[in-house]
């Protein structure tokens, strides 16, 4: 079972790495995308959820800090969701359902990760990838 836990960790971990990496690579597009969604100080907003996302990554693949860089990526969710997600204001169908799947993805992860706070400390340092 603790193979289980390790390739979620790398899954999870990796996951967030590159979402963070493509903050920085595409801060421009994202930066205009978050500006049409009413984000306040959007370059700013953009370059500190990629950091977010990379720290909070980082600590899950790790297995550093994971308390913190679990905590760090449910806010970057909750609050991102909210704002960026917010399909039951959409009127165009398939937009809707884009939004709609980003939200409950986001929640899902959400969830994945206030489980992995469940998981005692020890269990983290015994299967620690380095």
């Amino acid at each position: 079972m603790l193979y289980l836990f390790v390739v979620g960790r790398i899954l999870l971990g990796v996951y967030f790495l590159i979402s963070g990496y493509n903050h920085f690579k595409n801060l421009k597009m994202l930066t205009g995308y978050a500006d049409s969604k009413g984000v306040p100080m959007p370059a700013t907003s953009v370059v500190l959820t990629g950091l977010m996302m990379v720290l909070g990554g980082a600590g899950v693949l790790l297995g550093i800090y994971t308390q913190i860089s679990i905590l760090l990526l449910v806010v970057f969710l909750i609050i991102t969701t909210f704002m960026m997600h917010q399909f039951w204001t959409v009127a165009d169908p398939m937009q809707k359902m884009g939004e709609e799947i980003n939200f409950k993805k986001n929640l899902a992860l959400v969830g994945a990760l206030l489980c992995m706070l469940a998981i005692p400390s020890f269990v983290w340092m015994q299967v620690a990838l380095f």
